[in-house]
């Protein structure tokens, strides 16, 4: 029988970070004039840690198999892009929001993948998945497009695409893996 350790350290992991998604959606909220060095220190740190429990899901090989198919190349692109708003904190909020608008975007898409693939294993929340999934794409591809928004705009856009993000993946973990281990046939 397989451990189911791997699993619950990337769920729980999953679940924390997406915990701090949506804090960190709150004070760009809250303050969507903030130092663009802060914000691109907070993200930058933000997406390095998912990246790697990205990778941890990836390797834990849950049950299903549904949330953490795709995020090896999703772990490796937030880290590359973590790194690179950690490497330019001196970035306006356009470059921001492009780098996570493209995050958002791509995170969107693949659990609209995972809610498709959702609906033949017998998940019944895979319509929450998928509309969940898809409105935080469309706030992904606002934030790579932004048109005309002010500086506040941008912001507060920014703090509701990391709130829906976070709660994307928490929706994600709880409806699509398993921690029970696999009974022996």
């Amino acid at each position: 029988m397989r451990s189911a350790m791997p699993v619950k350290t990337a769920k729980i992991g999953y679940l924390v970070m997406s915990g701090l998604l949506c804090l960190l959606g709150v004070l760009v909220i809250c303050d969507p004039g903030a130092s663009m060095r802060t914000l691109g220190v907070l993200c930058g740190l933000t997406m390095l840690a998912f990246g790697l429990v990205k990778l941890v899901g990836y390797f834990s090989k849950d049950l299903f198999r549904l949330a953490f198919e795709n995020d090896l190349s999703s772990g490796i692109l937030m880290l590359v892009l973590g790194a690179s708003l950690l490497l330019h904190t001196d970035g306006t909020l356009s470059f921001f929001c492009t780098v996570i608008g493209i995050l958002i975007l791509a995170d969107g898409l693949f659990k609209v993948q995972i809610a498709a693939d959702a609906r033949p294993f017998g998940i019944r929340q895979w319509a929450l998945l998928m509309a969940a999934a898809i409105v935080t794409a469309a706030f992904g591809c606002l934030l790579i497009f932004r048109p005309g928004a002010s500086v506040n705009l941008l912001g507060r856009l920014l703090g509701v695409s990391l709130i829906l993000e976070g709660a994307l993946n928490i929706i994600t973990m709880l409806t699509t893996v398993s921690t029970a281990p696999r009974r022996a046939a």
